[in-house]
């Protein structure tokens, strides 16, 4: 199919339901995660994970994603959108059944990276049908529609995994994902043409290969470092180099090629490198600081899942109100002069965390999330949408797989060192209460604060798991500081790059914090 057919309207509007369901499928999935972190780490209610097996648990699919996603697109050239996204809904839901029934953290993070390839390939064949199946004004009403599903599972993600933790068995946050791929799959061979692009791109296996390897190594020698007392063993700082050298080889291979998965000659462009580079230190500090904000909740102030899930509501609800407000501004202000303060405000959001203590009241907790997903909603909507918007159409393809990149590679380094620097802070401050202790209770409780707990609760040491709580608290407060220097280097970046006064080519589509297309959008021929 070289041509987009000419759909009935009530066809149009089934597609896009579909397209919803799903997109609120991997939205979920994005989500619950974060809930049931603290539950895995449970060595009853759980697997016993420590934290540098929930960073991979949580990096793991992440990296997948980030990785095949710029593929995912060529392969829908080639063999049709449709057959792709039932692929990577089948992959998706096989990985989500082997993730509810891993027997140890093992299977749970290779389980984890399967899922990630599954949503790679999902993510851009939806925004491709998406793009084919609307024209003219109705495009934009569509992604204006479709991007609400963002809000939705970003709302519902947390309160759903709460619900299952409290009356199942964790597995059940990944189960729920099989019934609902099932009809999806239906929608799709039901309402949805098969379409694919009349120009073929090259698939850039070396591209793929060299970004997954560099990245991997990156991500294990930064979470090892969080394991071990000597930065100066070969197995933290071989890694980092190793992925480092791999990385640099991958732009280097990439520059060669003539039609490359991810042009690195974008990020050259002063608006368009700037703008990626603190999208991907924003998603780096939202990362880490979701990680901390998981074990804070359900560990340090002791909520169950349910209320821990429900506590969070305001960050979507934030997330929700900020995309449309930040479009209204950009139209009356200018882009810079509403994401840098903006930006501004979610770093300072984080450096709060280290404010946050036992006992803070959770009104105060709730109403600093909100504030959260409102500035980060206002930093990543209309910024995404203008540094697309600003490329020459043949190249808003390209554009959009560099900065669906950029995001999630800063999604997976912020947890790998966010967790690198709470792991190390934690096991220095627990180190005095351990003293007097027999040795496989200090082993235990220097894995992590839920670990110490446990061990405590078994040994009937209490003031160990205040010990516990207390070096918790400590580490999260050190954590916070870095992360919100880091959001803060993003505003930097934004106020250097960013024009000061943006030119008025149009308004900024009203779309939250969803993924940009991967591709087709700049070839649908409509």
């Amino acid at each position: 199919m070289t041509a987009p057919p000419t759909l009935p309207k009530s066809r149009q509007q089934l597609i896009l339901a579909v397209l919803m369901f799903c997109s609120l499928l991997i939205w979920l999935d994005n989500t619950v995660l974060s809930t049931a972190l603290k539950t895995l780490s449970d060595p009853v209610r759980g697997l016993g994970a420590d934290p540098g097996q929930l960073q991979w648990a949580t990096g793991s699919y992440t990296l997948a994603f980030a990785t095949l996603m710029f593929t995912a697109g060529a392969l829908g050239d080639r063999f049709g959108h449709r057959t792709v996204f039932s692929s990577g809904l089948v992959i998706f839901a096989g990985s989500s059944l082997w993730a509810a029934y891993a027997s140890d953290a093992g299977q749970l993070i290779a389980a984890r990276a399967v899922m990630g390839v599954g949503s790679a390939l999902i993510t851009p064949a939806m925004m491709a049908i998406l793009m084919w199946t609307f024209t003219g004004p109705a495009r934009a009403a569509a992604i204006g529609i479709f991007s609400t599903s963002a809000g939705v599972g970003m709302a519902a993600g947390p309160v759903l995994a709460g619900f299952l933790l409290d009356h199942f068995w964790w597995g059940s946050v990944f189960l729920v994902n099989v019934p609902v791929a099932a009809l999806a799959l239906v929608g799709l061979a039901v309402l949805v043409p098969n379409f694919r692009s009349p120009t073929l791109r090259p698939l850039d296996p070396a591209g793929m290969l060299l970004s997954i390897g560099g990245l991997v190594a990156l991500a294990y020698g930064l979470i090892r470092a969080g394991q071990v007392a000597v930065w100066s063993h070969a197995d933290v700082w071989a890694p980092v180099v190793v992925g480092l050298v791999l990385l640099a080889v991958f732009v280097l291979v990439e520059l060669r090629v003539k039609v490359p998965g991810f042009d690195p000659r974008l990020l050259a462009k002063r608006a368009f490198g700037g703008g990626n580079v603190a999208l991907g230190l924003l998603l780096f500090a939202v990362a880490a600081i979701t990680f901390y904000n998981a074990f804070y909740l359900q560990g340090a102030l002791g909520l169950s899942p349910m209320q821990a899930g429900t506590a969070t509501v305001p960050t979507a609800l934030g997330a929700l109100a900020g995309a449309p407000l930040a479009a209204r501004l950009v139209r009356r202000l200018s882009l810079r002069a509403v994401a840098v303060p903006a930006l501004t405000v979610a770093a300072l959001t984080m450096g709060a965390y280290g404010f946050l203590e036992l006992r803070t009241p959770l009104i105060w907790i709730e109403i600093l999330l909100l504030i959260q997903g409102l500035s980060i909603s206002m930093v990543i909507g209309p910024v995404t949408a203008a540094l697309i918007s600003d490329l020459p159409l043949e190249q808003a393809g390209a554009g959009s797989a560099v900065t669906n990149t950029v995001r999630q590679t800063g999604s997976v380094i912020g947890i790998a060192v966010g967790g690198t620097i709470m792991s190390i802070v934690y096991r220095r401050a627990i180190e005095p209460s351990l003293e007097g202790a027999p040795g496989p209770v200090q082993d235990q409780a220097r894995v992590s604060a839920e670990q110490a707990r446990h061990v405590a609760t078994a040994v009937d040491r209490p003031a160990l798991a205040h010990a516990a709580d207390d070096a918790f608290i400590q580490a999260m407060h050190v954590g916070a500081g870095w992360i919100a220097v880091i959001a803060l280097l993003g505003a930097a970046v934004l106020l250097i790059t960013l024009p000061a006064a943006g030119k008025k080519k149009g308004p900024i589509p009203e779309q939250g914090p969803m993924p940009e297309p991967d591709s087709e959008q700049a070839r649908s021929p409509a």
